[in-house]
């Protein structure tokens, strides 16, 4: 299964990291200058977060709809266009610059896609195609239930939360122009602008890693839709949640919460579920990023109730029968294995029969052990490094909080590591150490090389994107403006100079 990725540097930006005036990041023109931006530094790779509608916490990692897209990413200036919304409507989208607020986000945002709405032909015959895929059924009509029931979907009246067939009609039928079409809609424009600005990014010869969960979340139309394929009892309640033990990121471990997958039930419709959501993300973008890949191989099962991640046991996953049925079904997709925290020689070896690349983290490589598998010099082609992930402080950050006894220690080791790949890159302040960091990443053997935008731009710790195991305050990082003309020359020197 394994693939030859072209020896390229990338930069990780999520959609809503980008600058506008309308509160977040969307698919319109900041998307095309942005990639316009890339190709003039020679970036051949664009990696996103999950571009998912975020449920409860805002989280990309915490989705309403495994295959949906984000409606806050929706481009407000082309409805205008369309002639679906006017000047002063789209004037009131307008919010301050920096930080997300998710919160008025929320209040304004839906109000001003459902006028929208109100204006767009539903019989236009594109969308009406659209909807009678079947694609998005159970997710509209599990978002109109929530329009009306609000909660969690196990609160809903048991007709509906058991999805009794007369009553689902019924529902639908009731809901069919007001609600269920509008959550249609929203997914058919996002899909349109996507692919439009997907086409665009190809055309610079530059190539999308998105993102996909391993685990979808409770209050989720792919639970309430198939809770057959998870890890439920009678009343529809997980048994047993997702999580890792205690680990680098967190001395409790982390609960998660998600359901855990039935992989009998999973295995005995051949993966069908899994075949679907591969196939969807592999038309919307050019390679995917599998999180917690490790959970493939085995899985860490925590008691239902439990408080901490602290105690849970590991259960067998579908491992490389479930990779098989992909190729047998899809052919040969790319994809790349992220195998961070807690591994084990099953899940390397299920890693190298795919072939896949994992990934190496510089700011995990420095702690003085020759035999680390981030360091550069241990890192293998098949592989794709990163000075830093969205779980991750920025780099600079990072560096920040280092005494200065270990600053000290840390700039010998990062200067060993440079002269191991040939870097000549001088640097003695911190701001300049997280530069040699992306010099360090960009001169290594790992075939992709992905630069975080806010270590790109040399910002610290406020710029975090997320940090795990708590439920304030993340996905929250936006640009005020593009990284600077000096920002981008470094890169495309780099790039040029270790041959990207």
């Amino acid at each position: 299964m394994g693939f030859n990725y072209e020896r390229g540097a990338g930069v990780l930006c999520h959609i809503s990291s980008l600058p506008n005036k309308y509160g977040i990041g969307s698919l319109g023109k900041e998307a095309y200058d942005f990639a316009d931006l890339l190709k003039k530094s020679r970036v051949k790779y664009w990696q996103i977060l999950p571009s998912v509608q975020t449920g409860f916490g805002d989280s990309p990692y915490q989705s309403v709809c495994c295959i949906s897209g984000n409606p806050y990413f929706i481009d407000l200036v082309a409805l205008k266009e369309e002639g679906l919304l006017d000047e002063e409507e789209l004037q009131s989208c307008e919010m301050p610059s920096g930080k997300v607020d998710y919160a008025t986000l929320y209040e304004r945002r839906y109000n001003i896609l459902r006028l929208a709405y109100a204006r767009f032909n539903i019989k236009d015959k594109d969308f009406t195609a659209f909807v009678e895929s079947g694609d998005y059924d159970d997710y509209a009509i599990f978002m109109s239930l929530k329009s009306r029931y609000g909660g969690c979907f196990d609160t809903f009246p048991d007709s509906y939360k058991f999805r009794e067939r007369l009553a689902m009609l019924e529902f639908k039928h009731s809901v069919y122009k007001s609600d269920y079409l509008f959550w249609q809609f929203v997914q058919y424009v996002f899909g349109k602008q996507w692919q439009k600005l997907k086409e665009y990014v190809n055309s610079l010869g530059i190539k999308i890693i998105g993102d996909i969960p391993l685990y979808v979340a409770y209050d989720s139309s792919d639970v309430w839709g198939k809770p057959e394929l998870f890890k439920l009892d009678k009343n529809l309640k997980p048994t047993a949640v997702a999580g890792v033990p205690p680990d680098y990121f967190s001395e409790k471990g982390q609960l998660w919460g998600n359901p855990l997958y039935d992989w009998d039930a999973m295995s005995s419709h051949n993966y069908e579920w899994w075949i679907r959501r591969i196939d969807k993300a592999s038309k919307l973008y050019d390679i995917i990023r599998i999180d917690h890949f490790r959970g493939l191989d085995r899985y860490y099962a925590i008691p239902a109730g439990s408080e901490t991640a602290e105690t849970g046991e590991w259960l067998q996953g579908p491992g490389i029968r479930l990779f098989n049925e992909i190729k047998r079904r899809l052919g040969d997709i790319k994809i790349i294995a992220e195998d961070l925290g807690v591994l084990d020689s099953g899940v390397i070896r299920l890693r190298e029969r795919t072939g896949f690349p994992g990934m190496k983290v510089l700011q995990f490589a420095f702690d003085g052990n020759e035999n680390n598998p981030f360091l550069p010099c241990n890192t293998e082609e098949n592989s794709v490094v990163y000075t830093g992930t969205h779980d991750n402080d920025t780099t600079l950050g990072f560096i920040n909080g280092k005494t200065d006894g270990e600053f000290a220690e840390f700039k010998t080791r990062l200067r060993s590591a440079l002269k191991s790949e040939n870097v000549a890159f001088p640097f003695v302040s911190r701001e300049s150490a997280s530069t040699a960091m992306i010099a360090c990443a960009i001169a290594s053997k790992a075939c992709i090389a992905v630069i975080p935008v806010q270590d790109l731009m040399n910002l610290d710790g406020f710029a975090r994107m997320n940090v795990p195991s708590t439920s304030q305050g993340n996905w929250q990082y936006r640009m005020e403006k593009f990284p600077s003309r000096r920002d981008c020359a470094i890169l495309r020197k780099m790039i040029e100079e270790y041959k990207r």
